[in-house]
C-alpha cells in the first residue's frame, strides 16, 4: 500500500538516513510522488512522456527490508547481472510510454533497493542510474 508523504524530509525520516536519490540527469520530470511503501519509501518520477519513444515513469524503492512483492503478469524469469537482480515484463494494456516494465532489485549499504523503470528504457541508461545513486550502490 502506497501512503503519501509531504515531501523528500520526510522519506528521510521515514528511513532515519537521506534518502538516496540518483544524481545523474534524469528525462524532464513532470511530477514527483513520494510515499511510504511497506517498510519503506519510494519516490517516482512521473516523466514528460509527449514525445515519441520516451519513457514514462521511474520508481526508486529504498527501506531496511524487501520492497512488497509487485506481480508482473507476463514477468520472465529473473536474471542476476552484477549483482543485481532485473525482470521484466511487456505490459501489453499499458500505454506505450509505460512499456515494458523492469524491476532491478539489489541491496547496498544496509538498504534495500528497488528501481522500477516503465517504458524504452536502454538497459545502459538504468545501469547508469543505479551506479549514480551515492550509497554504494552495485555496478
Amino acid at each position: 500500500m502506497h501512503e503519501p508523504l509531504e515531501g523528500i524530509a520526510l522519506a528521510d525520516e521515514r528511513l532515519g538516513r537521506p534518502f538516496p536519490l540518483p544524481t545523474v540527469a534524469l528525462p524532464l520530470v513532470r511530477w514527483v510522488d513520494v510515499s511510504a511503501v511497506g517498510d519503506g519509501v519510494e519516490v517516482a518520477w512521473n516523466l514528460d512522456d509527449t514525445r515519441a519513444a520516451t519513457p514514462g515513469r521511474l520508481a526508486l524503492y529504498a527501506g531496511h527490508a524487501p520492497a512488497p512483492l509487485r506481480v508482473l503478469p507476463g514477468a520472465g524469469e529473473p536474471e542476476q547481472r552484477e549483482g543485481i537482480t532485473w525482470r521484466s515484463a511487456p505490459l501489453h494494456d499499458a500505454q506505450p510510454s509505460l512499456r515494458p516494465v523492469r524491476e532491478l532489485v539489489w541491496e547496498a549499504d544496509g538498504l534495500h533497493l528497488r528501481l522500477t523503470a516503465q517504458g524504452p528504457w536502454e538497459p545502459d541508461a538504468l545501469r547508469a542510474i543505479v551506479a549514480s545513486i551515492p550509497i554504494g550502490s552495485t555496478r
